[in-house]
């Protein structure tokens, strides 16, 4: 089945954002060929959870063959800048988040405008379900006990995120504030967000 361009973008449900495309293009059929969705984030995390059940029900919809690529780096800058660089047709999406297409572009010197070469397509969520975790062993059984721990330890506490600006990053900032317990943050480049206190 072969959707009109304006019918597939209501369908396509994602927090995704492509590439501007003239009005010219928004006439034909689309699509006519293999659409591929970048995550800019490590396989296996939640982003790239969301991405491939977006893509199975967008081959569907489409009648066409969809394909995720993970292309992570950068706190998710490295996949947005393939996109932003990709020929503006439609055929090359981007699974985007908050960091991705708002906190990188306050925050690093890209390669592209994150409002400017970008177009909304559709919003997928609203919240990010954010949990403190702790190994087993931590000597703390809830959360007033971990805040009192992390205070007595000296910044010997390491807090794990996926890169600088991340929301796992951002979350931990915000509980730094709050609670004014220190700890160390350990920025994994493309990895998946690990917590080792």
């Amino acid at each position: 089945m072969k959707l009109p361009r304006r019918a597939f973008l209501h369908l396509a449900a994602g927090a995704a954002a492509l590439p501007a495309v003239s009005r010219a293009i928004w006439a034909q059929a689309y699509p006519t060929r293999p659409v591929t969705v970048i995550v800019p984030f490590a396989a296996g995390g939640p982003t790239d959870a969301v991405g491939r059940l977006l893509a199975e029900r967008m081959r569907g919809a489409l009648g066409q063959s969809v394909t995720v690529e993970n292309s992570s780096g950068a706190a998710g800058a490295l996949g947005v800048g393939r996109v932003a660089r990709a020929v503006p047709d439609g055929y090359t999406l981007s699974l985007g988040i908050w960091s991705t297409h708002v906190v990188n572009g306050a925050i690093y010197t890209l390669q592209y405008d994150v409002v400017k070469d970008f177009e909304p397509v559709a919003l997928i969520s609203r919240e990010l379900g954010l949990i403190i975790v702790a190994k087993k062993t931590t000597p703390a059984k809830d959360l007033r006990e971990l805040i009192e721990w992390l205070k007595a330890s000296h910044e010997r506490a390491l807090f794990g995120t996926s890169g600088v600006g991340s929301p796992s990053h951002m979350a931990g900032v915000l509980f730094q504030n709050l609670t004014s317990a220190p700890f160390q943050f350990v920025h994994y480049r493309g990895a998946a967000r690990v917590c080792r206190i």
